[in-house]
């Protein structure tokens, strides 16, 4: 009885550290999107047309100039074509 009661306690409470871990990450996560969408200049996904601010990490800079995307999807389908004009 004890061994069940000891159970039920322990995977409660590991329930309750990773619900809480999960609701700071999204908490940060939400601030940090805000602070991209507030500051600075935005501009154009080549691939998808959505607006994207300047300060965004998914870049590719090629010849001079800087890429911005919205998504690791994005800016993937960006270099497949790349690639593919290249090697025409």
């Amino acid at each position: 009885m004890f061994k069940l009661l000891f159970l039920i306690g322990a995977g409660f409470l590991l329930f309750k550290l990773i619900q809480g871990d999960s609701k700071q990450k999204a908490a940060k996560q939400q601030e940090n999107d805000e602070k991209l969408a507030t500051s600075g200049e935005m501009v154009k996904d080549p691939v998808c047309g959505t607006y994207v601010p300047t300060g965004s990490d998914i870049r590719v800079k090629e010849g001079g100039k800087t890429h911005y995307f919205c998504s690791y999807e994005c800016r993937d389908a960006f270099l497949r074509q790349k690639n593919s004009q290249q090697k025409e």
